[in-house]
C-alpha cells in the first residue's frame, strides 16, 4: 500500500506516487547550481561574451563541479523518499536498486570526462554534447525536450517545496499552490538577476543539507538494532506491494546530478582535470551516503513504518526539524538549479538557429551575460504548470528525456571513439568505448522497464524532432563525429568485403561515367543511376586536358568539380563527382579504369556518351572513342555507351510510367545477358518499376517457338519479368522496325577495327538513326543471370524440360 499522505499532485487512483516523483525527481539531471554567465556560450553566433577589464573568477573542482553534482544528488529523494523504498522493498532490493543506478551513473560519468576532456564544453549542456557529437538533428531535438522538462520541473520541485511547507504548517492545496507560486517566483528573481549570486548560495544550501544528515545518522546510530536489521532484510511477500520496477522508478532520480559539471565546463581553472574529478568525486561520496542511509534505516526502525509514509527519516533524526530544513533547501536548491539550467540551454539553441522562431531568446544580457529572456519563458511556464497542477499525465514522459539525453551522451561518446577519428584524444585516461555502449544499453533498458509507454511517447517526440531538423536545419558550423564514424564503418565493411570471396551471382556495376557538356551531361547521368539500380556506386568523371600540378589546373579542377558536384545535387543524382587533370587524356582514362576504387570495390563498367557523327569517317576524334571503347574492354570492362537525343528524351519525359517499354535484343552471350540485367535494374527504381521489360530473340523461321519457350523457362528461373517475342529472319533494319515505338532500346555491340558494330557486323550507327533512347552493352567479362551459388543451380543456358 501506499501512503496516505501522498502529494496532492501524486493522488492518483492507482499507485499515486511513483509516477508524479519520477519526472519531478528526474529533472534534478541538469540542475546547474553555480552556473556561470560565462558558460552559456554555444558558438560563434552567441552574443555573451567576456567583457575586457572585468576579472574573472575560475572556478576549481570544489566549487564548479562537486558541490553542484552533490548538491543536485543529495535531494528530496533522500529525504522524503529512500525510507519508503527501504520499507517496501527491503534491504537486498533497496541496496540491488542502489547498484544498478549508480552503474549506470558511473558508465555515464566516464563517457562524459571522455567527451568533455576532448573538446572546450560550451554553454547548452548536455545539447552541446550531443550536437556536437551526433549531429545537429539529435542535439537540436534532444535541446528542445530537455528545456521542456527542465522548465516543467522547476514547477515539480516548487510543488515539492510548498508540500514541505504545508506539512509544517498545516494546510491543504490551496497552500501547497501558493507556496509553490511564491517559490517560483523568488527563484525567478533569482535568475534574472543572475548566477553570481546562486554560486554563494548554493554553499549555504549544502551547510545545511550536512547538518540535516549529520542529525540523521546520529539519531540512526542511536538507534541501532542489529536483530531488525536482519528482520528488515527483505520485505514480506505482498501481492499489493509495488513492483522493483515501480520502486526503482521513485530511487532512480536519487543519483542523478552528476552532469552538472559540463555547464561549467569554461569557468572552470582545469577542465580536464576537474571534471572527473569532481564527477568520480560527487558519484562515488554520494554512493556511500545513500548506502549508508539504506541501511541505517533497516537497522532503526520496522519496514512497515517506513513503508507507511514518508516521514521516516525525520522520526530517526536526533533533531527532526533539520530534516524540514534539509527538505526545503534541497527542493529549492534544486528548483534554482532548473531555472538556471533550462534558460541556458534555449539560449544555446537559439544561439544556434535551429528552430524559426528562437531567435529572440539568443539575446543575452550585456552587463551580466544573462539570457533574461529565457528565464521570462521559463518562469512562465513554470507558473502555468503549477496553475494546471495535474502532472501526472507528463510526467512519466518528462522523466524519459533525462534518461534519454544520458543514454544519448554515452551513445555520443562511443560514436567518437569508435569513429577512431585522429582528433577525438580525450584527456581522461581511463576511457574505454565499451563503457558507453553499456551505459547506452543501461539507460534503455531501464527505460523500457520504467514505463515502455512513456518511453515510447518520449523517443517519438525525439524523432519527430529529429525528421523536422533533417529537412530544416541549416549547414551547421560546427564539426560532429558522425562522418569520422560512418568512415570507420566503411573501411570495416571495406575490410570485411576482401576478406569474403567474390561469387558472380554478388555482381554490382561500378560504373566510371565518362561525361562531357553540361547539355547532355543531366540524361546520361540519370541514365547511369537508371541502370545501376540503386546497388553499386556511379562516379561521374570529367576529365580536362592540362597540367594538374600548376596552380591553373588545380583552380581548373577545382571549379569544374564543385560544378559537377552542384550539378548532381540539382538533379538529385545519386553519383559521385570525378575530376582529372591530366596531359594526356586518352592515357589518363587507361590509368582511372585500372586504379578506380579500393579493396575489392573496383569499377567494372565504363559508360559514356555516344560521340556524335562517329560513322561519318575515320576522323581523330572517332578513332579515339573507339579505341578508348577497345581498351575498356581488353581491361576486362563492361562498356555502355548512351545515345540520347534531346527529342528522344523530351518524349520519354511526356510517356506515362506504366506505358513506357524496355526492350532488350537478344543473341546468347555476356553482352546480352548484360543488357537484360541492367534493363531489369531499371526497373527497380521509382521511375521504372511499371514499365515492361521486352526481350526480342532472333531465331530461324522455324524455329521460333522454341526459342521463345527456352529464353522464357530461364528468365522465369531467373525470376526476371519479362515478355519474349521471337524474331525471325533479323537483322538492323528488324531491330528498327520492332523497338521503334520502345521508350529504351538495349542493344549488344561489338569495337572492331576502330569500328562500333551491330550484333549483325553492321555500323552501329545505321540502326540509331532511326530508334528512340539507345544503350550500348558490350560485355568485358562473364556475365550470369543465375541467383544461387550453388553447383545445383541451372546454368544460364538451360532449356525447358522435355
Amino acid at each position: 500500500m501506499l501512503p496516505p499522505c501522498a502529494l496532492p499532485h501524486e493522488r492518483l487512483a492507482r499507485k499515486p506516487v511513483l509516477r508524479r516523483e519520477r519526472g519531478g525527481a528526474l529533472s534534478a539531471e541538469v540542475l546547474r547550481p553555480g552556473y556561470d554567465r560565462r558558460s552559456v556560450m554555444s558558438g560563434p553566433s552567441s552574443t555573451a561574451r567576456h567583457i575586457p577589464g572585468r576579472s574573472r573568477r575560475l572556478l576549481g573542482t570544489f566549487g564548479g563541479v562537486f558541490t553542484p553534482s552533490i548538491l543536485t544528488i543529495l535531494g528530496i529523494i533522500l529525504f522524503r523518499r529512500l525510507g519508503y523504498v527501504v520499507g517496501a522493498a527491503g534491504l537486498f532490493q533497496a541496496l540491488g536498486m542502489l547498484a544498478l543506478a549508480t552503474a549506470i551513473s558511473v558508465h555515464t560519468s566516464v563517457s562524459l570526462s571522455a567527451i568533455a576532456t576532448n573538446r572546450k564544453v560550451r554553454g547548452g549542456g548536455d545539447y552541446y554534447l550531443i550536437s556536437r557529437s551526433l549531429g545537429v538533428e539529435y542535439g537540436g531535438a534532444l535541446g528542445v525536450l530537455l528545456f521542456l522538462a527542465q522548465a516543467v520541473s522547476v514547477a515539480f520541485y516548487c510543488v515539492g517545496f510548498g508540500e514541505a511547507v504545508a506539512a509544517i504548517f498545516g494546510g491543504g492545496d490551496l497552500l501547497v499552490r501558493l507556496a509553490a507560486a511564491l517559490a517560483a517566483v523568488a527563484l525567478f528573481g533569482l535568475a534574472y538577476a543572475g548566477s553570481d549570486l546562486a554560486t554563494r548560495f548554493q554553499f549555504v544550501i549544502m551547510a545545511l543539507l550536512v547538518t540535516a544528515l549529520a542529525s540523521f545518522f546520529i539519531g540512526a546510530y542511536a538507534a541501532w538494532d542489529p536483530e531488525l536489521l536482519r528482520a528488515n532484510l527483505a520485505s514480506d511477500p505482498d501481492p499489493a506491494a509495488p513492483s522493483f520496477w515501480l520502486l526503482f522508478a521513485i530511487f532512480f532520480p536519487a543519483v542523478t546530478g552528476f552532469t552538472q559539471g559540463v555547464s561549467m565546463s569554461g569557468d572552470l581553472k582545469d577542465a580536464s582535470r576537474s571534471l572527473p574529478t569532481g564527477t568520480f568525486l560527487a558519484v562515488g561520496l554520494s554512493t556511500i551516503v545513500y548506502g549508508a542511509a539504506i541501511v541505517m534505516f533497516a537497522a532503526a526502525s520496522p519496514l512497515a513504518d517506513l513503508a507507511a509514509d514518508y516521514e521516516g527519516m525525520g522520526r530517526v533524526a536526533s533533531v527532526p526539524w533539520l530534516i524540514d530544513a534539509g527538505v526545503l533547501s534541497a527542493t529549492l536548491s534544486s528548483a534554482l538549479a532548473s531555472f538556471l539550467g533550462a534558460p541556458r540551454i534555449l539560449q544555446a539553441l537559439a544561439s544556434d538557429r535551429l528552430f524559426k522562431g528562437l531567435g529572440v531568446f539568443a539575446a543575452v544580457d550585456a552587463e551580466s551575460g544573462n539570457p533574461r529572456r529565457a528565464v521570462v519563458l521559463t518562469g512562465v511556464i513554470a507558473l502555468v504548470t503549477i496553475a494546471v497542477g495535474d502532472l501526472n499525465a507528463i510526467a512519466s514522459v518528462v522523466s524519459m528525456f533525462f534518461l534519454i539525453s544520458y543514454g544519448l551522451l554515452n551513445y555520443a561518446t562511443y560514436v567518437e571513439a569508435h569513429g577512431a577519428s585522429p582528433s577525438f584524444r580525450p584527456r581522461f585516461r581511463w576511457y574505454n568505448k565499451r563503457a558507453s555502449l553499456v551505459g547506452t544499453f543501461l539507460c534503455g533498458g531501464v527505460m523500457l522497464a520504467i514505463d515502455p509507454a512513456a518511453t515510447a511517447v518520449a523517443v517519438a517526440l525525439l524523432f519527430a524532432g529529429y525528421q523536422y531538423l533533417r529537412w530544416t536545419a541549416v549547414p551547421t558550423r560546427w564539426r560532429d563525429s558522425r562522418r569520422a564514424y560512418r568512415y570507420r564503418q566503411v573501411k570495416d565493411g571495406i575490410r570485411e568485403l576482401v576478406e569474403q570471396p567474390e561469387s558472380p551471382v554478388d555482381w554490382q556495376p561500378q560504373i566510371l561515367l565518362f561525361t562531357d557538356t553540361p547539355e547532355r551531361r543531366s540524361r546520361v547521368l540519370a541514365l547511369a543511376s537508371w541502370i545501376s539500380g540503386g546497388t553499386g556506386f556511379v562516379t561521374a568523371v570529367q576529365l580536362i586536358e592540362g597540367d594538374s600540378a600548376s596552380e591553373s589546373g588545380r583552380t581548373r579542377q577545382r571549379e569544374a568539380e564543385q560544378q559537377l558536384r552542384a550539378e548532381l545535387r540539382a538533379d538529385a543524382m545519386d553519383a559521385f563527382p570525378l575530376v582529372v587533370v591530366a596531359p594526356d587524356l586518352p592515357q589518363a582514362s587507361m590509368t582511372l579504369l585500372q586504379s578506380w576504387g579500393v579493396g575489392s570495390i573496383r569499377a567494372n563498367t565504363v559508360a559514356l556518351n555516344w560521340l556524335e557523327h562517329h560513322g561519318e569517317g575515320a576522323s581523330a576524334p572517332s578513332l579515339r572513342y573507339a579505341r578508348l571503347l577497345q581498351r575498356a574492354i581488353r581491361l576486362e570492362q563492361n562498356v555502355v555507351v548512351f545515345d540520347v537525343a534531346e527529342a528522344d528524351w523530351v518524349r520519354l519525359a511526356e510517356t506515362k510510367p506504366h506505358h513506357r517499354r524496355i526492350d532488350v535484343w537478344w543473341f546468347e552471350d555476356d553482352s546480352s545477358r548484360l543488357a537484360l540485367l541492367l534493363a531489369y535494374l531499371m526497373t527497380r527504381t521509382d521511375e521504372w518499376d511499371d514499365a515492361a521489360i521486352r526481350v526480342l530473340a532472333p531465331a530461324a523461321a522455324d524455329a521460333g517457338q522454341k526459342v521463345a519457350a527456352n529464353l522464357m523457362y530461364r528468365l522465369e528461373e531467373r525470376r526476371i519479368e519479362a515478355t519474349v517475342e521471337p524474331v525471325p529472319g533479323a537483322d538492323a533494319r528488324a531491330v528498327v522496325d520492332r523497338s521503334r515505338d520502345a521508350s529504351v532500346v538495349f542493344l549488344p555491340f561489338r569495337v572492331e577495327g576502330m569500328r562500333l558494330l551491330d550484333p549483325f557486323g553492321d555500323p552501329v550507327e545505321t540502326v540509331l538513326r532511326d530508334l528512340p533512347l539507345v544503350t550500348l552493352v558490350a560485355a568485358g567479362q562473364d556475365i550470369f543471370l543465375r541467383t544461387e551459388e550453388e553447383t545445383t543451380a541451372p546454368p544460364d543456358d538451360t532449356s525447358p524440360p522435355e
